[in-house]
Protein backbone atom coordinates (compact mmCIF):
# COMPACT_ATOMS: atom_id res chain seq x y z
CA UNK A 1 0.00 0.00 0.00
CA UNK A 2 1.42 3.37 -0.98
CA UNK A 3 1.48 6.48 1.14
CA UNK A 4 -1.38 7.76 -1.08
CA UNK A 5 -3.78 5.67 1.04
CA UNK A 6 -7.05 7.34 1.96
CA UNK A 7 -7.61 7.77 5.69
CA UNK A 8 -10.80 8.95 7.36
CA UNK A 9 -10.02 10.59 10.71
CA UNK A 10 -12.93 10.94 13.15
CA UNK A 11 -12.49 12.91 16.40
CA UNK A 12 -14.63 15.52 18.15
CA UNK A 13 -11.63 17.42 19.59
CA UNK A 14 -10.46 20.06 17.04
CA UNK A 15 -6.93 20.18 18.48
CA UNK A 16 -6.47 16.40 18.30
CA UNK A 17 -7.99 16.36 14.82
CA UNK A 18 -5.43 18.92 13.59
CA UNK A 19 -2.54 17.14 15.34
CA UNK A 20 -3.23 13.68 13.90
CA UNK A 21 -4.01 15.12 10.46
CA UNK A 22 -0.64 16.85 10.43
CA UNK A 23 1.15 13.60 11.37
CA UNK A 24 -0.58 11.81 8.51
CA UNK A 25 -0.12 14.48 5.85
CA UNK A 26 3.60 14.74 6.63
CA UNK A 27 3.82 11.17 5.31
CA UNK A 28 1.71 11.99 2.25
CA UNK A 29 -1.48 10.20 3.32
CA UNK A 30 -4.73 11.56 1.88
CA UNK A 31 -6.85 12.57 4.88
CA UNK A 32 -10.55 13.28 5.23
CA UNK A 33 -11.89 14.37 8.62
CA UNK A 34 -15.15 14.20 10.54
CA UNK A 35 -15.95 15.53 14.01
CA UNK A 36 -18.88 13.18 14.75
CA UNK A 37 -19.90 9.62 14.02
CA UNK A 38 -22.90 10.84 12.05
CA UNK A 39 -20.66 12.94 9.79
CA UNK A 40 -18.30 10.03 9.19
CA UNK A 41 -21.16 7.68 8.28
CA UNK A 42 -22.62 10.31 5.96
CA UNK A 43 -19.31 10.68 4.09
CA UNK A 44 -19.09 6.92 3.56
CA UNK A 45 -22.72 6.76 2.43
CA UNK A 46 -21.95 9.47 -0.14
CA UNK A 47 -19.16 7.39 -1.68
CA UNK A 48 -16.01 7.96 0.38
CA UNK A 49 -13.82 4.82 0.14
CA UNK A 50 -11.28 5.01 2.99
CA UNK A 51 -8.50 2.45 3.23
CA UNK A 52 -8.43 3.03 6.97
CA UNK A 53 -10.59 4.79 9.56
CA UNK A 54 -9.08 6.30 12.71
CA UNK A 55 -12.08 6.52 15.02
CA UNK A 56 -12.37 8.17 18.44
CA UNK A 57 -14.28 6.09 21.02
CA UNK A 58 -15.81 8.88 23.12
CA UNK A 59 -17.85 11.28 21.00
CA UNK A 60 -21.19 13.07 21.46
CA UNK A 61 -24.17 11.62 19.65
CA UNK A 62 -23.27 8.29 18.03
CA UNK A 63 -20.22 7.09 19.96
CA UNK A 64 -17.22 5.35 18.44
CA UNK A 65 -18.40 1.79 19.07
CA UNK A 66 -21.78 2.35 17.42
CA UNK A 67 -20.08 4.14 14.54
CA UNK A 68 -17.69 1.19 14.20
CA UNK A 69 -20.57 -1.29 14.08
CA UNK A 70 -22.42 0.70 11.43
CA UNK A 71 -19.25 1.27 9.39
CA UNK A 72 -18.59 -2.47 9.35
CA UNK A 73 -22.15 -3.09 8.16
CA UNK A 74 -21.76 -0.57 5.35
CA UNK A 75 -18.19 -1.54 4.42
CA UNK A 76 -17.38 -5.03 5.85
CA UNK A 77 -13.80 -4.87 4.60
CA UNK A 78 -12.91 -1.44 6.00
CA UNK A 79 -10.09 -1.36 8.53
CA UNK A 80 -10.73 0.62 11.70
CA UNK A 81 -8.37 1.69 14.49
CA UNK A 82 -9.96 3.01 17.66
CA UNK A 83 -8.59 6.10 19.46
CA UNK A 84 -9.24 6.89 23.12
CA UNK A 85 -7.79 8.97 25.94
CA UNK A 86 -8.57 6.18 28.42
CA UNK A 87 -7.69 2.50 28.30
CA UNK A 88 -11.06 0.90 29.04
CA UNK A 89 -10.70 -2.89 28.93
CA UNK A 90 -14.38 -3.49 28.25
CA UNK A 91 -14.46 -1.04 25.35
CA UNK A 92 -11.26 -2.50 23.87
CA UNK A 93 -12.70 -6.01 23.97
CA UNK A 94 -16.00 -4.82 22.51
CA UNK A 95 -14.16 -2.98 19.73
CA UNK A 96 -12.18 -6.12 18.89
CA UNK A 97 -15.35 -8.18 18.72
CA UNK A 98 -16.88 -5.60 16.40
CA UNK A 99 -13.89 -5.91 14.08
CA UNK A 100 -11.45 -3.13 15.06
CA UNK A 101 -7.92 -3.76 13.81
CA UNK A 102 -6.13 -1.99 16.65
CA UNK A 103 -6.48 0.46 19.54
CA UNK A 104 -4.38 3.54 20.28
CA UNK A 105 -4.48 5.36 23.62
CA UNK A 106 -4.11 9.15 23.34
CA UNK A 107 -1.74 10.86 23.55
CA UNK A 108 0.42 8.59 21.41
CA UNK A 109 3.81 9.04 19.79
CA UNK A 110 4.23 9.24 16.03
CA UNK A 111 6.18 5.97 16.13
CA UNK A 112 3.13 4.22 17.65
CA UNK A 113 0.89 5.64 14.95
CA UNK A 114 3.37 4.65 12.23
CA UNK A 115 3.49 1.07 13.52
CA UNK A 116 -0.30 0.78 13.41
CA UNK A 117 -0.48 2.30 9.93
CA UNK A 118 2.21 -0.04 8.66
CA UNK A 119 0.36 -3.04 10.03
CA UNK A 120 -3.08 -2.03 8.79
CA UNK A 121 -2.09 -0.69 5.38
CA UNK A 122 0.37 -3.41 4.51
CA UNK A 123 3.63 -1.45 4.61
CA UNK A 124 4.78 -3.53 7.56
CA UNK A 125 3.85 -6.73 5.76
CA UNK A 126 7.45 -7.89 5.71
CA UNK A 127 7.38 -8.01 9.50
CA UNK A 128 5.05 -10.98 9.73
CA UNK A 129 2.88 -11.59 6.69
CA UNK A 130 4.48 -14.52 4.91
CA UNK A 131 7.71 -14.18 6.88
CA UNK A 132 9.03 -15.89 9.97
CA UNK A 133 8.54 -13.98 13.19
CA UNK A 134 11.01 -15.36 15.72
CA UNK A 135 9.76 -15.52 19.31
CA UNK A 136 12.77 -17.33 20.79
CA UNK A 137 15.35 -19.91 19.72
CA UNK A 138 12.84 -22.71 19.15
CA UNK A 139 9.55 -20.89 18.53
CA UNK A 140 8.39 -18.88 15.52
CA UNK A 141 5.11 -17.49 14.20
CA UNK A 142 4.04 -17.30 10.56
CA UNK A 143 1.07 -15.33 9.21
CA UNK A 144 1.00 -15.78 5.44
CA UNK A 145 -2.72 -16.44 5.08
CA UNK A 146 -5.60 -13.98 5.59
CA UNK A 147 -6.86 -16.05 8.53
CA UNK A 148 -3.48 -16.00 10.28
CA UNK A 149 -2.92 -12.31 9.55
CA UNK A 150 -6.22 -11.65 11.30
CA UNK A 151 -5.12 -13.83 14.24
CA UNK A 152 -1.81 -11.90 14.39
CA UNK A 153 -3.62 -8.55 14.46
CA UNK A 154 -6.02 -9.72 17.15
CA UNK A 155 -3.16 -11.12 19.22
CA UNK A 156 -1.32 -7.79 19.03
CA UNK A 157 -4.44 -5.97 20.15
CA UNK A 158 -5.43 -8.31 22.99
CA UNK A 159 -1.80 -8.49 24.21
CA UNK A 160 -2.15 -4.97 25.60
CA UNK A 161 -5.43 -5.69 27.36
CA UNK A 162 -4.78 -7.56 30.61
CA UNK A 163 -7.62 -10.09 30.34
CA UNK A 164 -7.74 -13.90 30.08
CA UNK A 165 -7.67 -15.27 26.55
CA UNK A 166 -8.99 -18.67 25.46
CA UNK A 167 -7.05 -20.25 22.59
CA UNK A 168 -8.97 -22.83 20.60
CA UNK A 169 -7.92 -25.09 17.76
CA UNK A 170 -7.10 -28.64 16.75
CA UNK A 171 -4.08 -30.37 18.21
CA UNK A 172 -0.89 -29.17 16.56
CA UNK A 173 -2.23 -25.88 15.18
CA UNK A 174 0.16 -23.76 17.28
CA UNK A 175 -1.80 -22.66 20.33
CA UNK A 176 1.31 -22.52 22.52
CA UNK A 177 3.11 -20.45 19.87
CA UNK A 178 0.19 -18.02 19.81
CA UNK A 179 0.31 -17.78 23.61
CA UNK A 180 4.02 -16.95 23.46
CA UNK A 181 3.32 -14.31 20.81
CA UNK A 182 0.70 -12.66 23.04
CA UNK A 183 3.18 -12.66 25.93
CA UNK A 184 5.96 -11.20 23.77
CA UNK A 185 3.72 -8.38 22.53
CA UNK A 186 2.37 -7.58 26.00
CA UNK A 187 3.75 -5.25 28.71
CA UNK A 188 4.68 -8.45 30.59
CA UNK A 189 7.16 -9.52 27.89
CA UNK A 190 10.19 -9.03 30.16
CA UNK A 191 8.59 -11.21 32.84
CA UNK A 192 8.22 -15.00 33.14
CA UNK A 193 6.19 -17.12 30.73
CA UNK A 194 5.27 -20.59 31.99
CA UNK A 195 3.28 -23.39 30.42
CA UNK A 196 1.45 -26.04 32.42
CA UNK A 197 0.04 -29.02 30.51
CA UNK A 198 -3.04 -29.99 32.51
CA UNK A 199 -3.30 -33.30 30.67
CA UNK A 200 0.30 -34.35 31.37
CA UNK A 201 0.13 -33.99 35.17
CA UNK A 202 -2.06 -36.38 37.21
CA UNK A 203 -5.01 -34.61 38.82
CA UNK A 204 -3.83 -35.21 42.38
CA UNK A 205 -0.48 -33.59 41.59
CA UNK A 206 -1.72 -30.73 39.41
CA UNK A 207 -2.98 -28.71 42.37
CA UNK A 208 0.41 -28.76 44.11
CA UNK A 209 2.09 -28.02 40.75
CA UNK A 210 -0.02 -24.90 40.27
CA UNK A 211 -0.33 -23.61 43.83
CA UNK A 212 2.60 -25.15 45.73
CA UNK A 213 2.54 -26.80 49.15
CA UNK A 214 3.81 -26.62 52.71
CA UNK A 215 5.60 -29.35 54.74
CA UNK A 216 3.17 -32.05 55.84
CA UNK A 217 0.53 -31.18 53.24
CA UNK A 218 0.71 -34.78 52.00
CA UNK A 219 2.94 -37.82 52.35
CA UNK A 220 6.41 -36.95 51.14
CA UNK A 221 5.98 -33.17 51.46
CA UNK A 222 9.06 -32.51 53.60
CA UNK A 223 9.63 -28.90 52.59
CA UNK A 224 7.71 -25.94 51.23
CA UNK A 225 7.53 -25.48 47.49
CA UNK A 226 6.14 -22.54 45.49
CA UNK A 227 3.73 -23.33 42.68
CA UNK A 228 3.66 -22.10 39.11
CA UNK A 229 1.44 -19.15 39.94
CA UNK A 230 3.98 -17.82 42.46
CA UNK A 231 6.89 -18.42 40.10
CA UNK A 232 4.98 -16.62 37.36
CA UNK A 233 4.02 -13.55 39.38
CA UNK A 234 3.85 -10.45 37.13
CA UNK A 235 4.18 -12.74 34.13
CA UNK A 236 2.01 -14.94 31.93
CA UNK A 237 0.90 -18.53 32.49
CA UNK A 238 -0.51 -20.82 29.80
CA UNK A 239 -2.85 -23.53 31.05
CA UNK A 240 -2.70 -25.97 28.17
CA UNK A 241 -5.41 -28.63 27.77
CA UNK A 242 -7.57 -26.78 30.31
CA UNK A 243 -10.41 -29.19 29.56
CA UNK A 244 -8.44 -31.98 31.28
CA UNK A 245 -8.27 -30.14 34.62
CA UNK A 246 -10.34 -31.90 37.36
CA UNK A 247 -13.60 -30.05 38.20
CA UNK A 248 -12.62 -29.44 41.85
CA UNK A 249 -9.38 -27.81 40.74
CA UNK A 250 -11.29 -25.74 38.19
CA UNK A 251 -13.18 -24.20 41.13
CA UNK A 252 -9.90 -23.15 42.78
CA UNK A 253 -8.64 -21.71 39.49
CA UNK A 254 -11.85 -19.70 39.22
CA UNK A 255 -11.06 -18.18 42.62
CA UNK A 256 -7.61 -17.13 41.36
CA UNK A 257 -9.17 -15.54 38.29
CA UNK A 258 -11.65 -13.61 40.40
CA UNK A 259 -9.47 -12.53 43.33
CA UNK A 260 -5.86 -13.08 42.17
CA UNK A 261 -5.13 -14.96 45.37
CA UNK A 262 -4.86 -18.55 46.65
CA UNK A 263 -3.34 -20.67 49.40
CA UNK A 264 -0.67 -23.32 49.14
CA UNK A 265 -1.67 -26.87 50.00
CA UNK A 266 -1.43 -27.28 53.78
CA UNK A 267 -1.41 -23.53 54.45
CA UNK A 268 -4.03 -21.05 55.63
CA UNK A 269 -2.01 -18.03 54.51
CA UNK A 270 -3.28 -16.22 51.44
CA UNK A 271 -0.85 -15.41 48.63
CA UNK A 272 -1.69 -12.59 46.23
CA UNK A 273 -0.37 -12.75 42.69
CA UNK A 274 -0.61 -10.74 39.49
CA UNK A 275 -0.63 -13.28 36.66
CA UNK A 276 -1.99 -13.05 33.11
CA UNK A 277 -3.82 -16.31 32.40
CA UNK A 278 -4.06 -17.80 28.93
CA UNK A 279 -5.86 -21.12 28.44
CA UNK A 280 -5.78 -23.50 25.48
CA UNK A 281 -7.85 -26.50 24.51
CA UNK A 282 -8.92 -28.60 21.51
CA UNK A 283 -12.06 -29.98 23.13
CA UNK A 284 -15.62 -29.46 21.93
CA UNK A 285 -16.64 -26.62 24.26
CA UNK A 286 -20.46 -27.04 24.08
CA UNK A 287 -20.16 -30.76 24.75
CA UNK A 288 -17.68 -30.21 27.60
CA UNK A 289 -20.07 -27.72 29.21
CA UNK A 290 -23.06 -30.04 28.75
CA UNK A 291 -21.24 -32.98 30.36
CA UNK A 292 -19.81 -30.80 33.19
CA UNK A 293 -16.29 -31.61 32.05
CA UNK A 294 -15.67 -27.87 31.94
CA UNK A 295 -17.28 -25.58 34.53
CA UNK A 296 -19.52 -23.03 32.90
CA UNK A 297 -18.48 -20.22 35.27
CA UNK A 298 -14.80 -20.94 34.61
CA UNK A 299 -15.39 -20.97 30.86
CA UNK A 300 -17.00 -17.54 30.92
CA UNK A 301 -14.14 -16.19 33.03
CA UNK A 302 -11.54 -17.56 30.64
CA UNK A 303 -13.55 -16.50 27.62
CA UNK A 304 -12.99 -12.76 28.01
CA UNK A 305 -11.63 -13.07 24.46
CA UNK A 306 -11.26 -16.11 22.21
CA UNK A 307 -8.81 -16.75 19.40
CA UNK A 308 -9.60 -19.72 17.14
CA UNK A 309 -6.61 -21.07 15.24
CA UNK A 310 -7.48 -22.54 11.83
CA UNK A 311 -6.13 -25.98 10.90
CA UNK A 312 -3.25 -26.18 8.47
CA UNK A 313 -5.51 -27.52 5.70
CA UNK A 314 -7.29 -24.14 5.74
CA UNK A 315 -4.09 -22.10 5.37
CA UNK A 316 -2.11 -24.07 2.82
CA UNK A 317 -0.44 -20.95 1.42
CA UNK A 318 1.80 -21.16 4.48
CA UNK A 319 3.02 -24.71 3.77
CA UNK A 320 5.96 -23.74 1.47
CA UNK A 321 7.18 -21.19 4.04
CA UNK A 322 6.85 -23.70 6.87
CA UNK A 323 8.66 -26.41 4.90
CA UNK A 324 11.55 -24.10 4.08
CA UNK A 325 11.88 -22.91 7.65
CA UNK A 326 11.59 -26.38 9.20
CA UNK A 327 14.18 -27.70 6.74
CA UNK A 328 16.65 -24.91 7.56
CA UNK A 329 16.26 -25.42 11.31
CA UNK A 330 16.53 -29.21 11.20
CA UNK A 331 19.52 -29.18 8.89
CA UNK A 332 21.34 -26.90 11.33
CA UNK A 333 20.29 -29.00 14.34
CA UNK A 334 21.42 -32.31 12.85
CA UNK A 335 24.44 -30.91 11.00
CA UNK A 336 23.11 -31.94 7.59
CA UNK A 337 22.80 -30.13 4.28
CA UNK A 338 19.24 -28.92 3.56
CA UNK A 339 17.42 -31.11 1.05
CA UNK A 340 15.69 -29.60 -1.99
CA UNK A 341 11.94 -29.01 -1.94
CA UNK A 342 10.91 -29.93 -5.47
CA UNK A 343 7.68 -28.91 -7.13
CA UNK A 344 6.46 -32.53 -6.91
CA UNK A 345 7.07 -32.62 -3.16
CA UNK A 346 5.42 -29.23 -2.67
CA UNK A 347 2.38 -30.33 -4.67
CA UNK A 348 2.07 -33.48 -2.55
CA UNK A 349 2.31 -31.39 0.62
CA UNK A 350 -0.33 -28.97 -0.64
CA UNK A 351 -2.69 -31.86 -1.46
CA UNK A 352 -2.24 -33.61 1.91
CA UNK A 353 -4.92 -32.82 4.56
CA UNK A 354 -2.45 -32.71 7.49
CA UNK A 355 -4.75 -34.00 10.26
CA UNK A 356 -1.85 -33.54 12.69
CA UNK A 357 -1.32 -29.93 11.53
CA UNK A 358 2.07 -28.28 12.15
CA UNK A 359 3.28 -31.13 14.34
CA UNK A 360 2.67 -33.66 11.57
CA UNK A 361 4.35 -31.41 9.01
CA UNK A 362 7.40 -31.02 11.23
CA UNK A 363 7.73 -34.78 11.77
CA UNK A 364 7.24 -35.51 8.07
CA UNK A 365 10.05 -33.15 7.14
CA UNK A 366 12.30 -34.67 9.78
CA UNK A 367 11.80 -38.12 8.24
CA UNK A 368 12.53 -36.70 4.79
CA UNK A 369 15.76 -35.12 6.04
CA UNK A 370 16.88 -38.37 7.69
CA UNK A 371 15.98 -40.58 4.71
CA UNK A 372 16.98 -38.21 1.93
CA UNK A 373 14.60 -40.03 -0.44
CA UNK A 374 12.08 -37.75 -2.11
CA UNK A 375 10.14 -40.60 -3.78
CA UNK A 376 9.46 -42.25 -0.43
CA UNK A 377 8.49 -38.90 1.08
CA UNK A 378 5.98 -38.24 -1.71
CA UNK A 379 4.63 -41.81 -1.41
CA UNK A 380 4.08 -41.26 2.30
CA UNK A 381 1.68 -38.41 1.49
CA UNK A 382 -0.41 -40.32 -1.04
CA UNK A 383 -4.09 -40.74 -0.09
CA UNK A 384 -5.04 -43.90 1.77
CA UNK A 385 -8.22 -45.83 1.14
CA UNK A 386 -9.79 -43.94 4.07
CA UNK A 387 -9.20 -40.63 2.28
CA UNK A 388 -6.25 -39.47 4.38
CA UNK A 389 -2.51 -39.64 3.94
CA UNK A 390 0.42 -40.79 6.02
CA UNK A 391 1.93 -44.11 6.95
CA UNK A 392 -0.34 -46.74 8.45
CA UNK A 393 0.79 -48.28 11.71
CA UNK A 394 -1.00 -51.61 11.44
CA UNK A 395 0.77 -54.69 10.08
CA UNK A 396 -1.80 -55.15 7.32
CA UNK A 397 -0.45 -52.03 5.58
CA UNK A 398 2.76 -53.90 4.80
CA UNK A 399 0.90 -56.47 2.75
CA UNK A 400 1.39 -56.40 -1.00
CA UNK A 401 -0.31 -59.69 -1.74
CA UNK A 402 -1.67 -60.37 -5.18
CA UNK A 403 -4.84 -58.50 -5.94
CA UNK A 404 -3.94 -55.66 -3.59
CA UNK A 405 -3.48 -53.28 -6.48
CA UNK A 406 -2.02 -49.77 -6.38
CA UNK A 407 -3.44 -48.92 -2.96
CA UNK A 408 -1.66 -51.87 -1.40
CA UNK A 409 1.58 -50.90 -3.14
CA UNK A 410 1.24 -47.33 -1.93
CA UNK A 411 0.70 -48.48 1.65
CA UNK A 412 3.74 -50.70 1.39
CA UNK A 413 5.83 -47.78 0.13
CA UNK A 414 4.72 -45.62 3.06
CA UNK A 415 5.60 -48.31 5.57
CA UNK A 416 8.95 -48.84 3.90
CA UNK A 417 9.61 -45.11 4.25
CA UNK A 418 8.76 -45.20 7.95
CA UNK A 419 10.82 -48.34 8.57
CA UNK A 420 13.78 -46.80 6.74
CA UNK A 421 13.50 -43.58 8.75
CA UNK A 422 13.52 -45.58 11.99
CA UNK A 423 16.49 -47.66 10.85
CA UNK A 424 18.47 -44.55 9.92
CA UNK A 425 17.67 -42.92 13.28
CA UNK A 426 18.78 -46.05 15.14
CA UNK A 427 22.02 -46.22 13.17
CA UNK A 428 22.64 -42.52 13.72
CA UNK A 429 22.30 -43.00 17.50
CA UNK A 430 24.21 -46.33 17.59
CA UNK A 431 20.94 -48.04 18.45
CA UNK A 432 20.31 -45.95 21.51
CA UNK A 433 16.54 -46.37 21.41
CA UNK A 434 15.75 -43.45 23.72
CA UNK A 435 17.84 -41.07 21.63
CA UNK A 436 16.30 -42.42 18.43
CA UNK A 437 12.78 -41.95 19.82
CA UNK A 438 13.64 -38.34 20.69
CA UNK A 439 15.09 -37.80 17.22
CA UNK A 440 11.94 -39.16 15.60
CA UNK A 441 9.70 -37.30 18.08
CA UNK A 442 7.79 -40.42 19.10
CA UNK A 443 7.50 -42.12 22.47
CA UNK A 444 9.98 -44.80 23.55
CA UNK A 445 7.17 -47.39 23.69
CA UNK A 446 6.02 -46.47 20.21
CA UNK A 447 9.54 -46.92 18.87
CA UNK A 448 9.86 -50.39 20.47
CA UNK A 449 6.51 -51.36 18.94
CA UNK A 450 7.57 -50.21 15.49
CA UNK A 451 10.94 -51.97 15.75
CA UNK A 452 9.04 -55.22 16.37
CA UNK A 453 6.42 -54.37 13.74
CA UNK A 454 8.95 -53.83 10.99
CA UNK A 455 11.27 -56.62 12.11
CA UNK A 456 14.25 -54.28 12.56
CA UNK A 457 17.31 -55.91 14.12
CA UNK A 458 20.52 -54.39 15.41
CA UNK A 459 23.50 -55.26 13.23
CA UNK A 460 26.54 -56.97 14.72
CA UNK A 461 28.74 -53.96 14.09
CA UNK A 462 26.39 -51.72 15.99
CA UNK A 463 26.08 -54.29 18.76
CA UNK A 464 29.83 -54.37 19.21
CA UNK A 465 30.09 -50.62 19.16
CA UNK A 466 27.33 -50.27 21.74
CA UNK A 467 28.82 -52.94 23.94
CA UNK A 468 32.22 -51.31 23.89
CA UNK A 469 30.94 -47.80 24.57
Amino acid sequence: MSKASNILLVDDEPGMLRYIRTLLEVDDYKVETASTGEEALSQVEKGLEPDLVLLDVLMPGIDGLETLERLRQMKPGVKVVMLSCVSDTRKVVQAMRLGAQDYLTKPFQKSELDAVLDQCLGQGKENFAGEVEELNDDVFFIAASPAMRKIRSQAALVAHVDIPVLLLGESGTGKEVLARLIHKLSPRAHRTFLKVNCAAVPGDLLESELFGYEPGAFTGATHSKPGKFELCNKGTILLDEIGEMPPLLQAKLLHVLQDQQFSRLGSRSVIKVDVRILAATNIDIPQALATKRLREDLYYRLNAFTLQLPPLRNRKEEIPILLKHFMTRMAERYARSPLPLSSQLLEACQAHPWPGNLRELNNFLKRYLILGDEKLAVAELQPRDDGTGGARSDSRSRSTEAGGGLKSLARSAKDEAEAEAIRKALEQTNWNRKQAAALLQISYKALLYKIRQYGLAETKSHHKLSAGA
